[in-house]
């Protein structure tokens, strides 16, 4: 028997829940616990000692009882705290990360062309001579292909080349699908140009591609047209001005009214009441058939537009260097519900 050693580990015992208070009980002061043992042995201490070491035990005893009940007392007044606790209240208001504009605005796009029928396509952003260039009717001479618009990347014998446009990911398209075929093809783009608050070596683009029987210009401006009213507002206008791209033909320009003006002439669209969005045309045979479709029976056309530029005209964004640069301060502008 040893007194002593009891009553450090009655001490030492840490009890921080019920579980640890009952088993407390049952290790010092339940029937078979140990200061029970110790009573038991009592008998074999001689008579003239027993009176000091049965105080001895009393004291171990008493120290128990006070550290259960104490601690019982304790227990209880935490539970009740932790009942009186007002559940209904509103929690504490967690920090919302910003969406990136690009984001908000590619989102938008593809929402708008999703919902009349046009699925996503995507594509590699390291494309060969055939995909980038020359499926999409760019003569060798084209000035397009030049070090000063393109980066080349060497891989192995073959020259490869950052692509240009998502007008790769289209001919893809075409070469391993049958018309009809709808779909728009976003995704990051490279250019080898300077970088100003203008202009970037690289930038997103969303391109569209319809093909099927009896596509007509008409069906591209109309087009057009829905997808502006979509994304500028019920009021919103579009005018198309003769352009040229290799890939299409005839090919245009699209500029919608100003939003901010209303079409009467501020700074932003330099008074001419227009803001130029996106290119377009009818996609060129040559094109059709250099992809496998037949050009006397298929026709098609094909859009394309910034997605900086589209969220210039949103956001007001005038420095496209922002969209790079991860400031905090330019993001927690569009953090939802600011």
């Amino acid at each position: 028997m040893n007194i002593k050693e009891i009553l450090e580990a009655v001490h030492a015992f840490e009890i921080q829940s019920a579980n640890d208070l009952e088993n407390f009980r049952i290790q010092f002061l339940g029937s078979k616990g140990q200061i029970k043992d110790l009573y038991g042995a009592l008998k074999s201490v001689p008579n003239e000692e027993k009176r000091a070491v049965g105080q001895q035990i009393n004291e171990v005893r008493q120290l128990a009882e006070d550290k259960l009940e104490s601690f019982k007392i304790a227990l209880s007044q935490s539970a009740s705290a932790k009942d009186k606790e007002d559940l209904s209240r509103p929690g504490s208001d967690s920090l919302i990360g910003s969406h990136h504009p690009l984001s908000l605005v590619r989102k938008e796009i593809i929402d708008i062309f999703n919902r009349i029928g046009y699925v996503v396509s995507e594509g590699p952003e390291i494309e060969d001579d055939w995909h980038n260039f020359s499926a999409l009717n760019f003569p060798p001479e084209h000035p397009a292909r030049d070090m000063q618009d393109t980066f080349f990347v060497e891989k192995g014998e073959v020259e490869m080349a950052l692509r240009t446009h998502t007008s790769s990911v289209q001919v893809r398209v075409m070469e391993n699908s049958k018309p009809p075929i709808r779909t728009i093809s976003p995704g990051r783009v490279y250019r080898n140009e300077a970088i100003s608050a203008r202009a970037h070596c690289f930038f997103h683009q969303i391109e569209g591609l319809y093909i099927d029987k009896n596509v007509s210009f008409a069906d591209l401006k109309q087009t057009l047209l829905f997808f502006a009213k979509e994304l500028f507002g019920e009021k919103a206008s579009i005018r198309l001005r003769p352009s040229y791209f290799p890939f299409t033909e005839p090919s245009a320009e699209v500029d919608v009214s100003c939003t901010l003006c209303h079409g009467k002439g501020c700074n932003v669209c330099k008074y001419s009441g227009w803001l130029e969005i996106l290119g377009c045309g009818m996609v060129d045979p040559n094109v059709l058939d250099a992809c496998g479709i037949d050009s006397t029976v298929y026709s098609g056309f094909a859009f394309g537009m910034g997605v900086e530029r589209i969220a210039q005209l949103k956001y007001r964004v005038t420095d496209l260097r922002l969209y790079s640069e991860n400031d905090i301060r330019f993001l927690k502008q569009f953090t939802p519900g600011t």
